[in-house]
């Protein structure tokens, strides 16, 4: 990521002068079948000074017939910005409010690591404490099945870090395996997150915990989990309580994969190519329904991919530390933790260089020089929707959400730095 300090009037700005400008923002995209109305709707406080974002935000949009998006920037710990663009219900014609609720898939697992570090920050975990000593759950063995033993060296760090031996490009992703891993409990799907880690503790993992960087959900699972272990809460009361309540954030919560369960103030979700699949939920289970109303078991991607928030929301998360020494969640040597290099393979090159930007706990990370700050970002998608949450290195902080287009070719507005991006999002 270049290190540039666009101005807030160039109405030049590119696209990767958008990632660089909106280091404190959360913007948020939400549908693919963009009317043929000629004036896109826009909602929130126009301010003349940032006219580059409502022409990049509305551009974007009216190109890319995206349904509705969601973009919110703080910059130096305040908000400056918090629009939306299009519809959040496209046949009601209800435009996208800023502090309208998107699903904002991977961007949950920098909130479940903030969860996590909270804990150890109490003592009630440590980072290298082994997860087989924490979660106490039973391997699901079936079908001749014997529990990998390099489980037990699987540590809280590897499951943060994306280095606890599971590898989707090898094998393959366990949240879009619901009717096997029913199938394998001899049970009607949805199936519930402690059941797909129960089932994942009887499959061999792909590498030993440890040795390189792989981007994995089930490793975020895992750690929902402990969380649950550990406090003896729900995962998402103990998150809304401990990550949430003390930045004054109420309406994040977890999704529902249902249409009629959608929430107040949550946008609906399109998919461009109208996927169907086979329902996993009742009362509809195993009838053709919207791939991203039904299909996907939304429920139990939780604590790696199950929030749903507002733009504003996530702003309000990545501004949280930017004082470390008076942040509300974590102390600054813990957020120090957060975005160190990890050791070996993960944080550094082949030939022992260091990585230009790594996955620390929670987000990638990118260092500026020698400046000991860094670029520190996290994408999302599933379908229906898309989110973005960068952190600047200025003090400038974006995130944002969109309905879901899935067009070949199309980028999110910001979404430049692809080179440390992980796959998926999932």
């Amino acid at each position: 990521m270049p290190e540039i300090s666009p101005s807030f009037n160039d109405t030049r700005l590119t696209r990767r002068a958008f990632l660089a400008l909106t280091v404190a923002s959360t913007a948020e995209i939400a549908a693919f079948a963009q009317p043929s109305a000629s004036k896109l709707p826009v909602t929130g406080t126009a301010n003349p000074d940032l006219e580059p974002l409502d022409k990049l935000m509305t551009s974007f949009v009216e190109e890319n017939k995206v349904p509705g998006a969601s973009l919110a920037v703080t910059r130096n710990g305040r908000l400056v910005y918090a629009r939306g663009f299009g519809y959040a219900d496209v046949e009601q014609k209800e435009p996208v409010q800023p502090a309208d609720l998107f699903r904002i898939a991977s961007v949950s697992k920098p909130i479940t690591a903030v969860a996590v570090l909270r804990l150890a920050e109490k003592s009630k975990l440590k980072l290298d404490d082994k997860v087989m000593d924490l979660i106490k759950l039973t391997p699901l063995v079936s079908l001749g099945a014997r529990p990998d033993e390099r489980w037990k060296q699987i540590t809280i760090r590897h499951c943060l870090q994306h280095t606890g031996g599971w590898d989707r490009d090898k094998t393959y992703d366990p949240i879009g395996r619901p009717w096997i891993i029913a199938k394998a409990h001899n049970i009607r799907p949805p199936v519930t997150p402690t059941q797909i880690v129960q089932y994942m503790m009887s499959q061999p993992l792909d590498f030993d915990p440890g040795e390189r960087h792989a981007y994995s959900n089930i490793g975020y699972l895992v750690l929902g989990r402990i969380i649950e272990a550990v406090t003896g809460q729900e995962y998402e009361a103990y998150v809304k309580k401990e990550v949430m309540s003390p930045l004054r954030v109420k309406t994040a919560q977890l999704g529902r994969a249902l249409i009629e369960n959608r929430v107040k103030g949550e946008v609906k979700y399109y998919d461009a190519k109208k996927r169907m699949g086979p329902a996993l939920y009742p009362p509809r289970l195993k009838q053709q329904v919207p791939l991203q109303y039904g299909a996907e078991n939304l429920e139990a991607f939780e604590a790696h991919g199950g929030w749903i928030a507002s733009a504003v929301d996530l702003a309000k998360f990545a501004t949280a530390f930017d004082n470390p020494v008076k942040s509300p969640i974590l102390r600054a040597k813990t957020i120090e933790t957060m975005w160190a290099r990890p050791n070996g393979a993960a944080g550094a090159e082949t030939d022992g260089k260091p990585k230009a930007a790594f996955y620390g706990c929670g987000w990638t990370v990118r260092p500026v020089g020698n400046t000991g700050k860094s670029n520190d970002w996290h994408t999302g998608f599933i379908a229906g929707t898309e989110a973005l949450l960068v952190r600047r290195w200025d003090g400038i902080k974006l995130g944002g959400a969109l309905q879901h287009l899935q067009q070949p070719g199309r980028q999110f507005p910001g979404r430049a730095d692809r080179r440390a991006r992980p796959r998926g999002g999932r």
